[in-house]
């Protein structure tokens, strides 16, 4: 850990300006925000990508920005800015305004930064900034470029959730890094076409009850205006670690030797039993009987398109779960989620978008992203050392990501994942001790 001292002093030196498309976006261009895009504006994902020095070696700040003009030429909509229509439905307006670009240093190598694993001090790599409180003028991304003493670089991504996904997310990036190879496409992306119903992502997925007049899986609160940013009474902490394939091959063929069926348990599902239980044990008698499950919903995917495409379900246990076989908690996510997409995006409908809710942190919240590109950034031809995402506005009942591992993780069996944790400050250690106490996987 680092002195509190010396925390403000670890990146300094920092440069704004910002970059605007190449060319003129048609006038009067707007992207209308669906309901899945209202539901997340109070969140930010921030993504942070390290380079070793070999991988951008010789490159100076003009020839990171050079291909961003053509680039957001072709992603126009992240240059946009907030405006609201007559009834106060916030829409994008896509006026070319542009991203913000941050310049800073550090003074400590790549390899100190890493070997400190303290992840909360990422949040210096990513510029911290909200939308608001005078929405017009806010930029929907931040990009921070850090030089460390040794000469490797981090890339810090500050998105807007209400833009798009993680997958989004991932998708505007890596495509900035197509741009630094000379292989950006030739078409400005189109605009994602009006969704109003969602198929469910597996047979599994039972549709909710009709008869529901709210989701379980939000929560709504007291309008924020225009300073898009959810109230929290708790100081959450974030920590990350990493599971290898053979460590997590384990953990599945041990899970599943004690299931009714016969079939290995998926990694996510596999994950999310084990931490659900784990959580569950540090919180004796406010144990999390009721969780959220936030998966990628493929069918409605488009690589192209920057939206919110996910699937929201509830998982409820009827029985301890800090005493149950964890086989029994990956079984009720496998086979007993309750998809609420549909509901949500007909209560916020029937709100005309003007209601405010929480969904991370409003239950304890699994977001699956192991299928996200995170690795997919590419400069010079080197992929980051490392890459890690996590997601500001986290309410107290935290939010756990599983993320793809390392490069340097994949072995023979597969690869391994990264799982980052967002918790109340105070129950975080008991976590730690858990899962090294239990699964010996942090």
């Amino acid at each position: 850990m680092v002195a509190t001292d010396d925390v403000e002093n670890l990146v300094y030196d920092m440069k704004l300006s910002s970059v605007v498309p190449a060319g003129v976006t048609q006038e009067n261009m707007v992207k209308e925000l669906t309901c899945m895009d209202l539901v997340m504006k109070l969140y930010y994902l921030r993504g942070v990508y390290f380079f070793a020095s070999n991988a951008v070696q010789g490159l100076k700040i003009r020839d990171l920005k050079e291909p961003m003009f053509k680039w957001l030429e072709i992603c126009y909509v992240t240059s946009g800015r907030i405006r609201k229509s007559e009834t106060g439905r916030p829409f994008i307006k896509c006026n070319d305004s542009g991203v913000r670009i941050i310049e800073a240093r550090c003074d400590k190598t790549l390899d100190e930064w890493l070997e400190m694993k303290d992840y909360s001090l990422h949040n210096r790599l990513v510029f911290n900034q909200v939308l608001g409180p005078e929405l017009a003028y806010s930029p929907l991304v931040h990009i921070q470029f850090t030089w460390f003493k040794c000469g490797g670089l981090s890339v810090g991504l500050s998105w807007a959730h209400v833009l798009g996904d993680a997958f989004a997310a991932s998708n505007f990036i890596n495509m900035w890094g197509q741009g630094m190879a000379g292989h950006l496409p030739t078409k400005s992306l189109p605009l994602p076409k009006s969704q109003t119903q969602t198929q469910t992502m597996k047979a599994e997925i039972q549709p909710s009850s009709a008869a529901e007049t709210e989701p379980f899986s939000v929560k709504r609160v007291e309008p924020v205006g225009d300073h898009w940013v959810a109230a929290n009474t708790c100081k959450m902490e974030t920590f990350s670690f990493q599971i290898t394939a053979s460590q997590l091959h384990h953990l599945q063929s041990e899970i599943s030797s004690k299931s009714d069926g016969t079939d290995k348990i998926p990694t996510f599902e596999a994950l999310s039993a084990v931490i659900w239980q784990c959580i569950a044990k540090t919180r004796e008698g406010q144990e999390p009987k009721m969780v959220t499950i936030c998966r990628n919903d493929s069918p409605k995917r488009d690589d192209d398109v920057s939206s919110n495409n996910q699937i929201l379900s509830v998982v409820e246990a009827d029985f301890s779960v800090a005493v149950a076989e964890v086989s029994e908690l990956a079984a009720l996510i496998i086979k007993k989620s309750v998809e609420e997409k549909s509901l949500i995006e007909e209560t916020v409908e029937k709100d005309q978008g003007l209601s405010d809710f929480l969904v991370y942190g409003a239950n304890l919240t699994f977001v699956d992203l192991e299928e996200v590109g995170l690795y997919g950034l590419e400069l010079k031809g080197h992929k980051p050392v490392f890459a890690n995402y996590t997601i500001h506005g986290v309410s107290n009942e935290g939010v756990v990501l599983v993320l793809p591992g390392p490069e340097d993780f994949k072995e023979a069996g597969g690869s391994g994942r990264t799982v980052t944790v967002i918790l109340q400050e105070n129950q975080v250690t008991q976590l730690r001790e858990e899962l090294k106490k239990e699964w010996c996987i942090v």
